[in-house]
């Protein structure tokens, strides 16, 4: 019996990308600020994790992206009392999320990432 993972570039950033997304939501609702936002935010970011897994998931890994991107934004213009490490940490799920959607569309071509 052989098992065989493939790992490419775009399925890291997506990964790395939501778990910080995932892992932002947790600390905001924790935390003090839009605790609505952040359990939106948490089941989008879960969504978007196993529908990188799972091929079933109804709105697919690209409109889920969009939704925490958006979600990410209103946390970033609406926070509350949070700590300097959690904006950091949201604006890094914000770009990794932005850039995986753009080259996971192929808006942008790179050889030997997704070309």
């Amino acid at each position: 019996m052989s098992f065989s993972v493939t790992l490419d570039l775009l399925f890291v950033i997506a990964v790395i990308g939501g778990v910080l997304a995932l892992v932002d939501g947790i600390i905001r609702v924790r935390g003090r600020g839009s605790s609505i936002i952040a359990v939106i935010e948490i089941i989008a970011a879960a969504l978007f994790l196993l529908s990188l897994f799972v091929s079933g998931i109804p709105l697919g890994s690209f409109v889920l992206a969009v939704i925490l991107v958006i979600l990410l934004v209103l946390q970033l213009v609406l926070r509350g009392s949070t700590r300097r490490g959690s904006i950091a940490l949201t604006v890094i799920a914000l770009v990794l999320l932005v850039v995986w959607a753009v080259l996971e569309r192929g808006w942008i071509v790179i050889p030997g990432l997704n070309g």
